[in-house]
């Protein structure tokens, strides 16, 4: 039986490291995976020369993969997380109920009675348009 006391400071920070960097490879893998895969510029057999290299030899591969289409994909994740952004904007806009033209004229109407400033206008207009 294995006590706490047999385990050694060393043994317990190399298996810390160990985990450590298997997290972070992991972490890599899939998002080199998910960038493969949303990544419409290459055909299959491309990915599939891709997918094969990360299973047989999995670290120089990723780490190639990086250096090579390192730009890319960082590119392709902004990309992404554009059109997140978009979209949640576009679904929350349709909740809402309300077109930009109507907040703007809503706006409008509150700075012509004199309940906002032109300042608070200005930025919900903005609000409004971004």
């Amino acid at each position: 039986m294995l006590m706490v006391a047999d385990i050694s400071l060393g043994s317990f920070l190399w298996s810390v490291i160990s985990i450590f960097f298997l997290v972070m490879y992991l972490m890599m893998l899939f998002s080199v995976l998910a960038d493969l895969f949303r990544d419409h510029t290459l055909g299959g057999g491309a990915k599939a020369l891709w997918l094969i290299a990360l299973l047989v030899v999995p670290l120089i591969s990723l780490l190639v993969y990086v250096i090579v289409r390192g730009e890319g994909m960082a590119k392709r994740q902004m990309k992404a997380a554009e059109q997140a952004e978009d979209a949640t904007r576009s679904y929350i806009r349709h909740v809402a109920g309300t077109s930009p033209a109507e907040q703007i004229t809503q706006a409008k109407a509150l700075l012509d009675q004199g309940v906002i400033s032109q300042e608070e206008f200005d930025r919900l207009k903005a609000q409004a348009l971004g």
